[in-house]
């Protein structure tokens, strides 16, 4: 299977480097600096867990043109970038190219279904903490890298089959989802969350849940998701977020969000696309958000 990773950064460039591990052919789509440093050096990993990775020879390149048609375009820049991306790609996708958007937030496919259709577009959603350290080098953060991917119209195909094959090839936890939507919302109410709360508090999620206030805030984060969820039809368990909370109980202390990383870097936050999708989606189906309304509002000057 041919993949362009569509983005080099913390999900792009961690997942890309795993499948080139394994002996996929893998290339990449990147710019700037990042851009010159894997062509001059390779990819770089930084990761306690897995340990340290130096793949020197990649194919990258700021022009997708020169890839080829690709049997699976995975993307993963920033929210903000999606409208390029899409016709960035455009080279790249032949009669049976799939598309799959590993980005955050709920609404990163209707990008791609307005410029491709349905057809292409299969459902993704990323599991794993890592950002870019400095050019040519992703830093991961703790040892979670997963992904689940599922076709729209919830039914099991050949292709998506064979895409969770080859990160499991990868060492990359694979799940095929038969609800990709719901899927997509369940990594939604703990990514607003953990993003929200360690972003505003300037933290990583140790101190967070241990101090009785900012646990509880971050609980409503997640409660006022699973509402706006549930309000649009996601069937979404109406106690999920306390189910979520168990799980970032279980993270490691110094798990923290790629939207803080940004913050800390001085690049534009995705808060428009996390909390302050779920104050636009909470709007449309008259469902309350005061705490995402909070956080959307505290970022807003750091707003991409």
């Amino acid at each position: 299977m041919k993949i362009v990773m569509m983005g080099a950064g913390g999900v792009g460039g961690l997942f890309g480097a795993r499948l080139l591990q394994a002996g996929c052919d893998v290339s990449f789509v990147a710019r700037g600096a990042h851009l010159a440093a894997l062509q001059a050096d390779g990819l770089r990993v930084d990761s306690e867990a897995h340990g340290p990775l130096h793949l020197k020879s990649i194919r990258a390149s700021d022009d997708a043109a020169t890839l080829g048609v690709a049997d699976c375009v995975l993307i993963s820049v920033k929210l903000a970038d999606s409208e390029a991306a899409a016709q960035l790609v455009r080279p790249l996708v032949g009669p049976r190219t799939m598309i799959v958007s590993l980005q955050n937030g709920v609404t990163k496919d209707d990008v791609l279904w307005r410029a491709y259709g349905r057809g292409p577009v299969v459902g993704g959603v990323a599991y794993v903490g890592a950002y870019i350290a400095g050019p040519g080098v992703i830093h991961q953060i703790g040892s979670m890298q997963g992904v689940s991917v599922g076709e729209y119209d919830g039914s099991r195909s050949k292709r998506v089959d064979a895409l969770a094959a080859v990160f499991r090839q990868a060492g990359v936890k694979a799940h095929v989802s038969d609800d990709i939507r719901r899927t997509i919302w369940e990594k939604f109410v703990l990514l607003v969350g953990l993003s929200g709360v360690t972003t505003v508090m300037r933290s990583s999620i140790g101190p967070i849940r241990a101090n009785a206030r900012s646990r509880a805030f971050l609980l409503q984060l997640m409660q006022e998701v699973v509402a706006v969820g549930r309000a649009h039809g996601v069937d979404l368990p109406a106690d999920f977020a306390r189910d979520r909370l168990a799980f970032i109980d279980a993270m490691p202390e110094n798990m923290d969000s790629s939207m803080h990383h940004d913050l800390r870097v001085g690049r534009p936050l995705e808060v428009n696309w996390l909390s302050g999708a779920v104050v636009e989606l909470g709007m449309q189906a008259d469902v309350a958000t005061p705490a995402n309304e909070a956080v959307t509002a505290l970022l807003a000057l750091h707003a991409g």
